[in-house]
């Protein structure tokens, strides 16, 4: 059984950085592409970034391209995502996810695991 385990979330103010993490444990992080997507109140859950399985290739969302960066450590199991110059549009609870599929894949339903999610909130 996979599992995913955030964590990094917690309160920044408007223009700071953070960065989260998802620790990987069951299988090998090296197995899946991974995701991290976001869901703030009263909206649906959207995609930020994806990764390939070796870390290789990337792709941002439009909204974060050039402030987030995802990043993987295989050998540590675990996915980060950095975010930088945040502002009170990024406020929402971040999930990371894993998929056996290849490719980068912005699409919620072809993710087999997910994590519970860490909340980000930005203060002005």
């Amino acid at each position: 059984q996979v599992q995913l385990v955030e964590s990094g979330g917690g309160l920044v103010r408007t223009g700071e950085s953070t960065r989260l993490s998802c620790v990987v444990s069951g299988r090998a992080s090296s197995e899946y592409g991974m995701a991290w997507f976001r869901q703030a109140p009263g909206k649906e859950r959207e995609f930020v970034a994806v990764i390939t399985r070796s870390g290789g290739g990337t792709n941002h969302a439009d909204s974060v391209r050039g402030r987030f960066r995802i990043s993987r450590d295989n050998a540590k199991n675990t996915l980060y995502l950095e975010m930088n110059n945040l502002g009170p549009e990024d406020a929402a609870v971040y999930y990371c996810a894993a998929s056996d599929r290849g490719g980068l894949r912005s699409i919620a339903s072809v993710y087999d695991y997910w994590g519970q999610g860490t909340q980000v909130t930005v203060s002005s």
